[in-house]
């Protein structure tokens, strides 16, 4: 797609969905206070992005205990519930777990809770975020600097294999549709061999992410040619979506808003408001990037629209 069809489709008048990534598996609590841990404070946190613009709730869960990532399906069961019943957002868990989970526990969650919606890693990489352990003297709990320091010697897995049982058994299986996760070009194509075999549908919702340490950069110019990759490979097919890692978070969200992304937020991808300040809640980042979507003319998405936008099966068709 040229340049002018670029800016003529990313004129047009359109909604922007918001995404919060509510905890993930990558940051600790000794990195921050604010992230969320137990149940309630997932919950909580849920809750009040959602009444703050995002329409799109995306979780991990946590041992409430000490905070590792966890895939035990009765922890994502104690606040699953309550955020449906608290919020209309669209729910979306994860599919990519954290540091050695298995598939069968990556999947545990949702295959219980048959969500509209789940991401989905579109190829394996290098996950770098051992370099936190060197800013880091005291830590709170045993396990986080081991977690943290693996990542210099570990892959994470998202073999063909692994992203088609994936599709299968939520997509056909629980008629889940996928937030296809892209760190890097070739993971854009993953994606379209599994859109041409047709065991992933249009509109495809595309995450394209940047700034971890083994995927692509977070300079202009690489968010720039993935969106021209996507273009070129799935046309009008696919509702494109950013997400930047720690200080990148918003101004690459801002730039992609401009250039007809959606955008995604929330503690799993940075737990920085601005330069130096931490957030201390999920619903501030929301609150920060819907202000600059206003400010830019752009109006935010509601859960009803997003859920037409990514053809969900709707909120009533969960198991939760």
């Amino acid at each position: 797609m040229s340049n002018v069809e670029t800016s003529k489709k990313s004129s047009k008048s359109r909604k922007v969905i918001i995404t919060c990534a509510v905890t993930g598996s990558v940051h600790t609590p000794t990195m921050t206070p604010y992230l969320p841990i137990t149940p309630d404070e997932i919950a909580r946190e849920s809750i009040a992005a959602a009444e703050a613009g995002a329409s799109v709730i995306h979780l991990h869960a946590r041992d409430p205990k000490d905070g590792r990532p966890t895939p035990n399906p009765d922890v994502f069961m104690q606040f699953l519930p309550r955020i449906k019943q608290n919020c209309d957002a669209v729910i979306n868990i994860t599919t990519g777990g954290s540091l050695g989970m298995s598939m069968d526990d990556r999947l545990a969650a949702p295959l219980r809770a048959k969500p509209e919606l789940c991401s989905l890693n579109m190829g394996s990489m290098n996950f770098g975020i051992f370099h936190a352990a060197d800013k880091i003297t005291q830590w709170k709990h045993d396990w986080e600097k081991p977690y943290v320091e693996k990542t210099y010697d570990n892959i994470v897995s998202n073999t063909f294999a692994q992203i088609e049982r994936v599709i299968r058994e939520l997509g056909e299986g629980c008629g889940t549709r996928f937030e296809c996760e892209c760190y890097d070009v070739g993971h854009l194509y993953t994606l379209a061999h599994f859109l041409d075999r047709k065991l992933l549908t249009p509109p495809l919702f595309v995450q394209t992410i940047f700034g971890v340490l083994g995927g692509i950069g977070p300079h202009p110019e690489d968010l720039a040619h993935m969106r021209r990759t996507a273009d070129r490979l799935f046309g009008s097919d696919y509702q494109w979506s950013i997400l930047a890692a720690g200080k990148h978070q918003m101004g690459l969200a801002t730039m992609g808003a401009t250039m007809g992304a959606n955008v995604r937020v929330g503690l799993e991808d940075s737990i920085y408001l601005g330069p130096g300040e931490l957030a201390k809640s999920n619903a501030d980042q929301v609150r920060k990037i819907r202000a600059i979507l206003e400010n830019l003319s752009l109006e935010v998405a509601t859960p009803a629209e997003a859920r037409l936008m990514l053809k969900l099966k709707g909120g009533d068709q969960v198991a939760f």
